[in-house]
Parts: C-alpha cells; structure tokens; sequence
C-alpha cells in the first residue's frame, strides 16, 4: 500500500480487475449501522461477480477520517474488450465515522457530504481539499459555476465559492437566509407563519431539514425543498427569498426543474406533483398544476432524463414510476428491481440508476419502448442514500461510458464504470419483493435498521 499524510491522500493500487477479489480498509469493520456488517452479509455482482472480504494488510491512514483504495483502471493485455462493455466497480472511499448524505461531481472534482462538518472534495482519486461548515449532517450539493451550494440539517443553505486564485480553498459567501432578509422579514408581523402549534416563524426559513437543492439552468433561481412540507426560492444574485410554497401535507422529499418553468416535487405523502412558475415583476409565483402520482407510500426520489423527456419516482414500496414527456405526461410503466424502498436516482444518456435500502444500485437501460435491467452493483453493505455520475474521460471513440458514484450509509463512497454498451446479466429484475421480516439472514438489529429506512423522511 502507497499513502500519504493529510496533504494528500492516496488510493491504494490494487492489480484486481473484473472478476478478482478485493478488500475492505478497515480492520474488523463492524458498522455501528444497526448490524450491517460485511461479514455476515457478503453479496455478488451480477455484472461483474466483485466479493468482498477482510484484509488484514489494508488499514485506514492514521491522520484521514477516510481512507481509499481502487481497482486497476486499466484491465491486463488481452482483457480491454471485455472490461470496456462491463458495469465495474473501479474504487472506494470509507470513512471510519458517520454516513454518506451527498454528493455532487463536476469536471474531475468529486464534493462528498456526511453527517460530519467537512464537506470534502476528491480530484483524481485522491483528496483535493476540504471546507468545514457549522453545522453537520449535509443533506445536499448542488454545484453552479464558482458556487457551491449545500443544504443541511439545520434548515440553512450556505453558499461556497471557489478562490480564482488557489481552487483548492472554498470561502463561505452566505447563509440562507441572509441575517439582511431575516431581519427586515421579522419587522413585519404578516411575515410570521404558524408552522407548528403555539409555534411561528418567518416564512422566509425553513424549520426543519432541508432534503434537496436545486438550480435552474441560467443560475437565476435557487430552489430547496425540505420536511417542513414547503418549497422555497431564492434569487441566485443577492440570495434574497422570493416564495414560500407550502407543496405538500407531509415532508418534502425531492424536487426537480425542467427547462420549461416547470417543478416536480415528491413528498412523503405519496403525490408527486408539478407546479408552473411565472415571474411577476422582480419575484415569482408557482401555481398548482396536477397531481401525477396519489399512492399510500411515500415519495422518496426525483429524477429527469438530461433533456426532459422522462420523470422518474422512487418509492419507499421500492418501484419506480415513469412518466413520458409527449404532448403532456404520460405514464410510461413502473420498474420493479428492488426489494426496499428507493432512496435515489439519477440518470446519463440513455441509463437509469436507482439506489435502494437493499444495498443495491440497479442499472436499466431504456430503449424505445422499454426499460432493461442491464445490472445490479452489489458491493454496498449499507444502504445506498445518493447517487452522483459524469461522463467517462477515458471513454474510446464512440463508446457511451460514465462514471458513476455512490455513497451509503455503510460510510463508503464507490466509483463505478458503467457502459451504455454493457450485456444484460439480470435473469429477473422483476422479482418479488420480500418484506423486511422475510430479508435473508436478518438479525433483529439489521431489521431493526432496514425499517428506519421505511421512514416516510429521506
């Protein structure tokens, strides 16, 4: 193993490649996860058949939180072929304490958030800098130019900003709402909203967990959801909050923009509904357009295709609804390949990534009529909360690649290839899903922690 201080932290070469074994870093690696332990829980990739299994000579770095290790990126003479039309797993990230909540990649920059303070930023497999917020637990990344956005438990928004002198250092610009807005919102009496019982406060924050961030494609407006029930947005120039909308009758899980005005939001109340936005003078006001999905379990994930064509929902049921963009949306089908509930998506070309409490990552592939499950990553023994991907740098001529990220609360964050080219190696996706009772080999504390992850909040 090759390392290095905290100035700059290495992955360990591994020469495995599809198909050989490798290990995890940490010694004994018992997850205070509610029993999710590798040993007792060891699984197989379809795609590639990756195990995983301890490795005594592996250990964390002593002065890091996280510790790394990848795969060869390059297959051996002979084995490029085939390797270049799998779905692989390249390498990992393990921190020793707290869960994996988000991240966010751009270019070669990788942005990881957890229930920590540090918001960390990865470079070419290895740790590029990090910046520390005030509060822990980030729930979301959105990344806008020089700008970097993160939502966090608290309820804030804080904004980074890159140095153009030195990108390694981030500097905090702001904090939503601005201490300028909040005071000026709190003179006025009718700017105080009853939020809970006997409770009020300014409509301009949120009072609970903020669950996502988005930005429209011009970087005008700013939009968080959270599990106070309400949308807010915000003016991108001075960070001023311009709307308030009180979306849903449970906590807001996911919320997505389309290029034509149009938000997309899913709540814990099982509706995904879709809201127009106008602008009116210097603000904006969202009107109620149509309720797209009514069921009994709750919404836990929102995904758009990159040019707006198909809306995809996760369920806590663990299916995924879509819905074509023709003349109107149409329901196009629902794709069953998890046993719990889905808690992200993400989508590149012409694939589809669904993370779920099942500690599975499924790929499906869609065609003209249908969506296939290509695969299942299964090296994950936690469940997999968020999901990241960007393009493949060192994809060939005419190959659709990208490289996908996925971070758990099993603490680890993986790097996976995967191509649009890859062979179906799903028998049956559409198996029936187990309830947690019936999950093989569960012990009364992973049960106990799958059924946290039934929770209507994600």
């Amino acid at each position: 193993m090759t390392g290095s201080s905290r100035g700059g932290r290495a992955f360990c070469d591994d020469s495995s490649v599809c198909g050989r074994k490798y290990g995890k870093l940490k010694k004994g690696e018992e997850d205070d996860l509610g029993g999710y332990n590798s040993d007792n829980f060891i699984r197989k990739s379809n795609a590639c058949k990756i195990d995983l299994e301890s490795e005594s000579s592996l250990s964390p770095l002593s002065k890091s939180p996280w510790s790394s290790h990848m795969n060869a990126s390059h297959a051996p003479s002979g084995a490029g072929d085939q390797n270049s039309s799998c779905n692989i797993l390249v390498g990992s990230l393990i921190r020793e304490e707290g869960h994996v909540y988000s991240l966010a990649a751009t270019n070669d920059l990788l942005y990881t958030g957890s229930d920590s303070k540090n918001i960390r930023v990865w470079k070419n497999q290895r740790e590029f800098c990090a910046f520390k917020a005030n509060s822990g637990l980030v729930k979301a990344i959105v990344i806008a130019g020089e700008k970097i956005l993160t939502g966090h438990q608290d309820g804030k928004i804080r904004v980074w900003k890159v140095s153009r002198k030195n990108d390694s250092q981030h500097k905090r610009t702001a904090t939503l709402p601005t201490l300028r807005n909040y005071i000026k919102c709190s003179m006025k009496p009718s700017n105080y909203v009853e939020v809970k019982r006997n409770r009020n406060m300014l409509w301009i924050k949120h009072y609970d967990a903020i669950s996502c961030l988005c930005i429209t494609n011009d970087h005008t407006l700013i939009y968080s959801a959270s599990w106070d029930r309400t949308f807010k947005v915000w003016r991108a120039s001075n960070y001023k909050c311009l709307e308030s909308v009180a979306a849903h009758d449970d906590a807001v899980n996911a919320l997505v923009l389309d290029s034509n005005g149009l938000v997309f939001t899913g709540s814990a109340d099982g509706t995904v509904k879709i809201w127009r936005r106008e602008l009116q003078g210097k603000g904006t006001k969202h009107f109620f357009s149509q309720t797209l999905l009514k069921q009994e379990c709750a919404v836990t994930a929102l995904t758009l295709n990159t040019d707006g064509s198909f809306l995809y929902a996760g369920s806590s049921d663990g299916l995924v609804n879509y819905w074509e963009q023709k003349d109107t949306l149409t329901q196009g089908g629902i794709l069953r390949g998890h046993k719990l509930a889905v808690l992200c998506l993400s989508t590149a070309g012409n694939l589809v990534f669904s993370g779920s409490a099942d500690m599975g990552i499924c790929v499906w592939r869609r065609s003209t009529n249908e969506h296939i499950c290509v695969s299942v990553l299964t090296s994950h023994t936690g469940p997999v909360k968020c999901l990241a991907v960007e393009k493949d740098p060192e994809a060939k001529a005419g190959e659709r690649s990208w490289i996908l990220y996925s971070g758990s609360l099993d603490k680890s964050v993986k790097m996976w290839k995967v191509s649009e080219q890859a062979p179906v190696t799903v028998q049956n996706p559409q198996a029936p899903r187990m309830s947690v009772d019936a999950y093989p080999g569960g012990s009364v504390s992973r049960l106990s922690s799958m059924r946290k992850m039934g929770s209507r909040r994600y």
